[in-house]
């Protein structure tokens, strides 16, 4: 009687054990029928999962694969969903020696109407960017989460944490749109569990879960909502080149070939030229693409197909499941080429509307444009890659406005910025920008000038391309500390409670600060009614010694002339010098000072100014 015992307890021990096995992920954790990427491959993680045996049974969906890798917590099923499959509750089975363990069920759900064609940000709109930790507290409640590493915030210290999300974005909603704003960029708001310095998003430690210091995946689907109901549309920030190191499959690799250098750790060496010299070694190429970010940011293998499957199917899931009009892709050409020639095509075939920029940090415009789709590139690479970010501009608009007069004219850099755009298969598909989260701000690069910023807004407002514009630009916010991220991303005026300044009221806000926003909300609001700024071409004339730049944007129906004056004293020019674009005499509404006005032959801009003219 004993040894039966004894047996029956071994047995129900053993029992127990099987039984007891446990799925700790499954990722994607849904899909959608009628997608034309129908055929996902599901990360499913857990203690020895690996030794299941998976079965599915559901109608029009095939189990076409299972994989197993160097690691037992790891399988990865292969589906497909046929187009004939119904929405509905997919059941996955788990076995063992014969025996059912556990159940899972994978939602398969009908897609939103008209999902596929959504619209996406083009050249008519204007981006707001927004670092969410920094721009509003709008629920204390989330300051602190216990169960994450970093347990502090303090708005004294750049580094750390301050307290702002997505309910304070919401909250700022009405606020953006009076700007004169269409679209919202945040930086990333998933889940960030690093000890130290993850504020900024970019260190990922699970790319399907909003941070719950930002709040929920639920509240963000509500902020596009909200966001949508205001005609602004929202933009993802897309990290596919690298992870925080406190990512779970990190800390527990599914193989040795998911991340690169996986045991030295090898940082990038930075070098963006590395991807078009014909003389680079394949060492210096590999130090490139291959080495680390950061050494709290491990560089993913996009060379790995589950991995780049991983990453396409997240992609392509937090545009279905958000309602997203639009990805910022973060350092762009530091993932594996082929691998984003891959994935852009895989989001452009779902959504052929559908908007990506990449960010491509280089000055040198021939480095940018390979980078664009439909670009002839001498090695053959073709790229899928709408849009990229101007940052050769960027710079050259800000060296014209702070250079003292030279014996040709200021305004030299950024003609010969713009005049590059050849190189470009679709140079109106620029994202433009005054400055960024990675940048020093606008205001402080021109050394404080109201006049400068003034021209510099205005080129912003009506030169080609896509216009983005950082939170608290509009009201002259400024970093004192150069080349610190922690105060180019300073709180937003008003973000907290009883904050001294407030852009959106105005309380604290001073007379140049008040006369700025109101300045950039009427140029911007102004912009989305002329369809010569917002769909149409561009034709500029050099600049002259008299140091004033001017362009025309025009179409079948608008003709706007920009006029910048950077001297101090007022310059008449003659007419006839721009009989190309225009006649001698013609009527025309200032749009910067509402003045109407015939011009004829002659025309005389005040002093640092910048006149934008629609042309009757």
């Amino acid at each position: 009687m004993k040894k039966l015992f004894s047996t029956s307890f071994v047995l129900v021990f053993l029992q127990l054990l099987v039984f007891g096995q446990k799925i700790e992920r499954i990722e994607p954790q849904n899909w959608w029928v009628g997608m034309k990427y129908n055929t996902i491959t599901l990360l499913i993680y857990g203690d020895n999962i690996s030794d299941l045996q998976p079965t599915i049974s559901y109608p029009n969906v095939q189990l076409l694969k299972k994989e197993k890798v160097e690691n037992k917590n790891y399988l990865f099923l292969t589906l497909k969903i046929n187009s004939t499959a119904k929405a509905g509750n997919l059941k996955i089975n788990f076995s063992k020696q014969g025996k059912l363990v556990l159940t899972k069920n994978f939602p398969i759900l009908k897609r939103s109407i008209n999902s596929a064609m959504r619209e996406s940000y083009t050249q008519k709109d204007a981006i707001y960017l927004i670092v969410p930790d920094r721009f509003s507290n709008g629920d204390t409640t989330n300051d602190i989460v216990p169960t994450l590493l970093e347990k502090e915030i303090d708005r004294n210290d750049e580094n750390k944490r301050h307290g702002g999300d997505i309910q304070g974005i919401v909250n700022h909603l009405d606020y953006i749109k009076s700007l004169g704003f269409t679209q919202l960029w945040c930086t990333p708001l998933i889940e960030n569990d690093e000890p130290k310095y993850s504020y900024h998003g970019y260190a990922a430690t699970d790319f399907y879960k909003i941070d719950p210091r930002f709040g929920t995946n639920h509240q963000f689907k509500q902020l596009v909502e909200e966001a949508n109901k205001r005609n602004i549309g929202v933009i993802w920030d897309v990290v596919l080149n690298h992870c925080g190191t406190e990512y779970f499959f990190i800390k527990d690799l599914p193989s040795k070939d998911w991340v690169n250098f996986p045991e030295t750790h090898t940082m990038s060496n930075f070098l963006k030229t590395t991807i078009t010299d014909i003389y680079a070694t394949e060492i210096d190429k590999k130090e490139y693409v291959d080495g680390w970010f950061d050494i709290h940011m491990a560089d993913l293998n996009q060379r790995n197909p589950l991995l780049a499957k991983y990453l396409i199917q997240n992609s392509i899931w937090w545009i279905e499941y958000a309602g997203l009009s639009g990805f910022r892709e973060d350092t762009y050409s530091y993932a594996d080429k082929t691998f984003l020639a891959t994935w852009a095509k895989a989001i452009l075939d779902e959504y052929p509307n559908f908007n990506i920029v990449g960010e491509e940090m280089s000055r040198i415009i021939s480095q940018t444009s390979y980078w664009q789709k439909d670009k002839k590139n001498f090695d053959g690479y073709k790229s899928y890659l709408p849009t990229l970010m101007d940052f050769s501009l960027n710079d050259n608009i800000v060296s014209s406005l702070t250079k003292p007069d030279e014996w040709f004219t200021t305004w030299r850099d950024t003609y010969q910025s713009i005049a590059q755009d050849y190189q470009f298969p679709h140079p109106d598909n620029q994202l433009i920008f005054p400055d960024n989260h990675d940048l020093d701000r606008f205001y402080t690069r021109l050394n404080n000038n109201f006049d400068n910023w003034k021209l510099g807004i205005a080129m912003y407002m009506t030169m080609r391309g896509i216009p983005q514009f950082f939170y608290g630009t509009e009201v002259l916010m400024t970093n004192e500390k150069l080349g610190s991220d922690g105060q180019r991303r300073s709180d937003f005026y008003g973000g907290w409670k009883n904050d001294f300044k407030n852009a959106q009221t105005e309380q604290g806000l001073t007379n140049t600060e008040k006369e700025a926003k109101k300045y950039f909300s009427k140029l911007l609001n102004w912009r989305k009614t002329n369809s010569a700024i917002t769909s149409g071409k561009f034709i500029h004339y050099a600049p002259q010694k008299n140091d004033v730049y001017v362009y025309f944007r025009y179409n079948n129906k608008q003709k706007v002339m920009v006029l910048l004056n950077k001297n101090p004293d007022s310059v008449t020019l003659d007419i006839n010098r721009y009989s190309e674009m225009i006649s001698n005499e013609f009527q025309a509404k200032d749009i910067v000072s509402n003045k109407e006005f015939v011009v004829k032959n002659s025309l005389t801009i005040p002093a640092k100014t910048a006149m934008i003219l629609e042309v009757r």
